[in-house]
């Protein structure tokens, strides 16, 4: 959709006094943007967060659907990204009449970080859903799997520039990676690629994320509200998120490298084809 400005670069150029081997140079250096962005729904202000500057309404969609709010990409009416008068980028949501009124109840007044994890929530319900479990799903073979990996590092734009930001990748298990999204926080990174493949008429039931973060309870939430029966994560997970998978039926991998991997939950879906 239209923007009402140019939304701002994902990165920006400063001058660093780098150290090597007891020499030092100026020279000048990539860093990443985080700025806030403001999820607005049918006009009422939910939450701030801090957000890499890019796909912003595929982070808006993603995190609508991640976060409960919608139970279906159908209930979410209409998405718009705009920067306004005084610089703050700003993502109108409009969504079905009785899903705001559902929203307007949990009062919920949230400020996202890219580090957070309860951002906001009133109560524990509000922090830790649980979403119903999912069934059926992908079967991937591990060189599929370890493919993916090795070629994310290669689809990581704003990373090989900066060295700063996470990434998410939808992946079929027959063609590899579909699609990858980036951001400083590792929620927004695949709140991002859920509204992406959202947008490109994908389903969940037929891939599976591969995320280069940890894998916390919220990713696993996150993964599991939207239908996803396999997460793969460069990094650990966290005991409550190996409950979390292991209650909802999901497949949780952790320290996922291109010649290695740890199943955490579910192993069944994860095809080995070699010994070694």
């Amino acid at each position: 959709m239209s923007e009402a400005r140019a939304v701002p670069a994902t990165s920006c150029e400063v001058t660093v006094h780098r150290w090597r081997d007891g020499d030092i140079e100026r020279v000048a250096d990539q860093v990443a943007e985080e700025l806030p962005v403001s999820l607005v729904f049918n006009g009422v202000p939910h939450v701030v967060m801090l957000a890499t500057p890019a796909n912003l309404e595929d982070l808006a969609i993603g995190f609508t659907l991640s976060e409960g709010i919608v139970d279906s990409p159908k209930e979410i009416v209409s998405v718009e990204s705009a920067t306004r008068d005084d610089g703050t980028l700003e993502v109108r949501i409009g969504i079905t009449a009785s899903k705001l009124s559902e929203l307007l109840r949990r009062q919920r007044n949230m400020t996202g970080r890219t580090g957070c994890g309860l951002c906001g929530a009133q109560t524990v319900e509000d922090a830790i859903r649980s979403p119903a479990p999912v069934q059926g799903g992908v079967s991937v073979d591990v060189t599929s799997l370890h493919d993916a990996l090795r070629n994310l590092r290669d689809r990581q734009e704003i990373n090989l520039r900066t060295g700063s930001v996470h990434a998410a990748a939808w992946v079929m298990p027959e063609s590899g990676i579909k699609l990858v999204r980036e951001d400083v926080g590792r929620h927004n990174a695949l709140d991002k690629v859920i509204g992406a493949v959202v947008r490109a008429g994908g389903d969940f039931n037929y891939g599976y994320f591969v995320v280069t973060s940890r894998a916390s309870y919220e990713m696993v939430q996150k993964a599991v509200t939207v239908g996803g029966t396999l997460l793969a994560a460069v990094s650990a997970p966290t005991a409550f998120a190996i409950r979390m998978a292991e209650s909802a039926g999901l497949t949780l991998i952790g320290f996922a490298r291109e010649h290695q991997h740890v199943v955490y939950a579910h192993p069944s879906r994860l095809l080995c084809t070699s010994t070694t």
